[in-house]
């Protein structure tokens, strides 16, 4: 599907994975794309299959940890594609490692990259949006949003640290009476290289929780949340359920998640000696779209807004406590 007009989009973290899928989605739609990243030899790569294919791309060779560089990089990319009317933001890293393990360098770096870069992408958005009271900020947020999973604390702090961000953002632009809108998409489990290149401290290669998404299902995702009047969409049956658990039974879930993520996100494989990682640099050779799980990833997803889903649940549960006592009532009558 093609936009109805050209928009220019810009998008952070988009070298690989998610990212680069959502950049390859707007720009096969005919929008101007903006790309935001650290690896200049990545960005120049992705923008040349991008000028091959037609599209309108600029890109800028940027750490979104830098609040004045996002600034900067924001204003030379709306002098070279025109009036910004769409931002995602996507940047993160992620380190895979007990917290007991972990050094405090290493979660405030995956602090300052997946929400401080999420936080200076807003504010650099908000400073061409806002004035002219339109435009659509997306955040890339996570179903672990909801709820932590064991070796992950560093990104899923940061992933709760962007939904009460983007609250308080929303209320903001609400109490103005601002056109603008932000929305979040949670995701599931995607299949990008993150699992090649994040840092590890455990003893078995990293691999996604169950069967993930291919990065092109939420890139469709957020294209089709570009348009959707919703503040927040789960993309995925995990996700969907995971938020649901959440809110319904969060103690049994750290139980069973204590039994089963550590597991579920290691490989059989040994890390292997000298393992590169992107927490301080990029890997430019794993740049790429797609992850080492294709084997299993799904192709498809339902995209489901999160207040439907909701309020479904909640009139499931108040027909679920009718029939209960409907039928109590009937079983007390015929014992009189």
């Amino acid at each position: 599907m093609r936009s109805p007009r050209p928009r220019t989009v810009i998008v952070t973290g988009g070298t690989a994975g998610v990212g680069r899928a959502i950049v390859e989605r707007f720009a096969r739609a005919g929008d101007r794309v903006g790309v935001l990243a650290r690896d200049p030899l990545a960005l120049e790569e992705l923008r040349q299959e991008l000028l091959r294919a037609g599209a309108q791309v600029a890109v800028e060779p940027v750490d979104v940890s830098n609040a004045e560089a996002v600034f900067e990089a924001a204003l030379r990319l709306e002098q070279s594609l025109g009036k910004i009317d769409i931002w995602v933001n996507d940047a993160m890293l992620t380190v895979f490692s007990p917290l007991g393990e972990l050094t405090a360098e290493e979660f405030r770096r995956v602090t300052e990259v997946t929400y401080l870069g999420c936080v200076h992408g807003t504010m650099a958005a908000l400073r061409f949006m806002r004035p002219r009271r339109r435009g659509r900020i997306i955040q890339i947020g996570s179903a672990l949003a909801y709820h932590g999973i064991p070796l992950q604390s560093a990104y899923c702090g940061a992933k709760h640290a962007i939904r009460g961000f983007t609250e308080a953002v929303r209320g903001e632009l609400l109490h103005d009476g601002s056109g603008v809108q932000i929305s979040i998409v949670e995701l599931p489990a995607v299949n990008t290289p993150q699992f090649d290149w994040a840092r590890v401290h455990t003893r078995h290669a990293p691999r996604p929780m169950g069967h993930p998404v291919q990065p092109e299902v939420a890139a469709d995702a957020v294209f089709r949340a570009a348009e959707g009047p919703w503040r927040e969409y789960w993309l995925g049956l995990p996700t969907v359920l995971l938020i649901l658990a959440n809110t319904i039974v969060p103690a049994f879930l750290t139980r069973y998640l204590a039994w089963t993520a550590v597991s579920q996100q290691q490989t059989p494989e040994p890390v292997e000696p000298g393992r590169q990682d992107n927490l301080e640099r990029p890997v430019t050779a794993l740049h790429r779209t797609r992850g080492s799980f294709s084997a299993e990833a799904r192709q498809r997803a339902p995209l489901v807004p999160g207040d439907l889903a909701r309020l479904a649940t909640f009139a499931l549960g108040a027909l679920l406590c009718v029939a209960l006592g409907a039928g109590l009532g009937r079983r007390l009558r015929a014992h009189r």
